[in-house]
């Protein structure tokens, strides 16, 4: 057998048996990668305890004007946990964030977050889920 032809031989069995743990190594880490992401999806996308409530906030015609990077839309936003998703929101900044959308400008929005009411009242800034069940007369289910 030609010698160039063993060695290459001996290199390919040796990089197999060393790679081998690298291989065990990072599929190991893919799997883990992978649940981790499906875990995220699921309990992201599972209901949340204030489905209720913001749907009724929703249906009263309560409006959350707010910027995406705004901390304070943001902390509004997380205190419906899973259920910000459902949220009546408008997005009031452009995507480059130095903006604001007509529909903003035409409410004359001025400040983040907004809430609009069908009464034609405002409240502005943080505001507490008890606020908002006040102002719209929605129930928030027991804690």
């Amino acid at each position: 057998m030609p010698q160039g032809l063993l060695s290459g031989a001996y290199w390919l069995w040796y990089s197999f048996r060393m790679s081998k743990g690298a291989l065990i190594f990072w599929g190991l880490i893919v799997i883990i990668i992978v649940l981790g992401l499906s875990a995220a999806f699921f309990v992201k996308t599972g209901p949340g305890n204030l489905d209720s409530f913001t749907q009724c906030l929703k249906d009263k015609g309560a409006i959350f004007y707010g910027a995406f990077w705004c901390p304070h839309c943001q902390r509004t936003k997380a205190l419906f946990g899973n259920s910000a998703k459902l949220l009546p929101y408008v997005e009031c900044s452009t995507p480059d964030g130095k903006s604001q959308l007509q529909e903003c400008k035409d409410k004359e929005i001025k400040t983040y977050p907004t809430w609009i009411f069908t009464d034609g009242s405002i409240l502005t800034g943080e505001r507490t889920l008890q606020e908002l069940a006040e102002k719209t007369a929605c129930v928030l289910p027991q804690s």
